[in-house]
């Protein structure tokens, strides 16, 4: 079936605009109920949220949606989205609603679902929701209604689960460490875990009011976390976005350390521990300077579409447990069954106290190629796939691998979320991969016109 709603990561859009209204999300919630609702016995689904001040008005009325279906809902209040999926596991629960827009802006607002294992629930279930959408709305009998009962202990629950991804007697003492929350929903979580285990802790971001999630704080804006570590002689800073499924970090003199990095340092060391099972899954955005790398240490490598939907599906049909993509989202699949920004720190953290090591250190090994990355806008009612499959620039883009050899990669794909033709080339230091990335961007911007 065509699907109106559901993309590759729930639903999204601007709050007041369709589907991102109040009416859907409570039509949205009944027809969850009715598609999860059990033939025996009660049902239950746990609902959490961002930061978002419309995630007020989306969480009544998903509540309202899945009472009216007869299914009992347990609330979490702001809750990361990775602690959301660990808690449907443990509360045992039929699946768990997340209200968030991730790194968007706090005018934005979106819903996506785990299933009872703390997945991503399946294409066939989101799909029979869908179909679900076109029925009428119907209340259950008085007596059959959902009941809505508060988790108080959400946050501590989660809290202890991330400690516990770290050996007993492994303990972060001595550490300085800035924290950027990004003003979401990691900022009453990971200052907790963090300074339990025994890390001298600094926030930034972590003093949401509903309208500053993400503004220029975060993974995605890490110009304020540089400035705060390099200020404050920290050991290294961690910047989670706003529902908590992505992280980067930054070293003591300010360099970035992304998603590619950390896949590195925890591949390397599972490897090194004799724990790593299989290899490790990245994208087709991850750095041709990681697969080089783990390649030199025997390390299977494979590239998803982008999107941890895809890395997770690509993880689950190797038996592999890593994967993750260079945006930071990180999959730990031997600790947790989806992206968690303040599991993924902790593993690298427990490398750094393990080894002594700083991050730089750590890193050496790995040689990132310099990456060009080029956007082409495209005009109303142009089609991504069929530009992209024209005989010329297809030819241009074979020449241009040719030209690389082995030293350099080159990817054209469509954006997910813009009407943008995405041109990266990536290569070896002695190429010029942004003159090449913007020579191959003029050559579809040619085409277009």
């Amino acid at each position: 079936m065509t699907r109106r709603y559901f993309g590759t990561d729930g639903i999204r859009g601007t709050v007041g605009k369709s589907p991102i209204t109040a009416d859907f999300m409570l039509k949205l919630g009944w027809a969850a109920g009715q598609v999860l609702r059990r033939d025996k016995g009660r049902t239950r689904v746990l609902i959490g949220k961002d930061t978002r001040i419309s995630g007020y008005m989306f969480e009544s009325a998903l509540e309202a949606g899945l009472s009216a279906a007869g299914v009992d809902v347990s609330l979490l209040g702001p809750m990361p989205t990775p602690g959301i999926a660990y808690l449907t596991r443990t509360f045992r629960a039929d699946a768990g609603i997340v209200i968030s827009a991730s790194h968007n802006p706090f005018d934005d607002n979106g819903i996506k679902f785990f299933s009872a294992e703390g997945k991503k629930l399946p294409d066939e279930t989101e799909d029979r929701i869908e179909a679900m959408l076109e029925a009428p709305l119907t209340t259950a009998e008085a007596a059959q209604l959902g009941k809505a009962t508060r988790i108080d202990d959400a946050a501590g629950r989660y809290i202890e689960f991330c400690k516990s991804t770290l050996p007993d007697r492994l303990s972060l003492h001595g550490l300085r460490i800035v924290l950027d929350c990004a003003h979401g929903a990691t900022y009453h979580i990971a200052p907790n875990v963090f300074r339990e285990l025994g890390a001298d802790v600094t926030t930034i971001g972590s003093a949401p009011d509903g309208l500053n999630i993400n503004q220029q704080v975060g993974s995605t804006h890490p110009a304020a976390l540089r400035a705060a570590v390099i200020q404050q002689n920290a050991d290294l800073g961690i910047a989670f976005d706003g529902d908590g499924d992505r992280v980067l970090l930054v070293d003591g003199d300010g360099r970035e350390v992304d998603g590619d990095d950390i896949l590195y340092l925890i591949a390397r060391d599972r490897r090194e521990r004799g724990l790593l099972q299989g290899g490790v899954v990245g994208t087709l955005m991850s750095n041709f300077g990681l697969a080089m790398a783990l390649d030199k240490l025997g390390i299977p490598f494979e590239r998803a579409k982008v999107g941890d939907r895809f890395v997770m599906e690509r993880m689950a049909a190797n038996g592999w447990e890593l994967g993750g993509e260079s945006s930071g989202h990180i999959v730990c699949g031997h600790v947790q069954t989806t992206g968690d920004g303040v599991v993924s720190a902790l593993q690298v953290l427990a490398l750094m106290m393990r080894e002594q090591k700083s991050l730089p250190t750590l890193l050496k090994e790995l040689e990132k190629v310099p990456q060009a990355l080029v956007n082409v806008r495209l005009p109303a009612g142009t089609s991504a796939n069929e530009v992209m499959a024209s005989a010329p620039l297809q030819q241009a883009v074979a020449a241009l691998e040719h030209e690389l050899g082995d030293e350099g990669r080159v990817l054209l794909r469509p954006s997910g979320t813009e009407p943008l033709i995405r041109v990266m080339v990536e290569g070896r230091a002695h190429l010029d991969v942004d003159q090449l990335a913007h020579s191959l961007a003029d050559q579809v911007q040619a085409l277009l016109n």
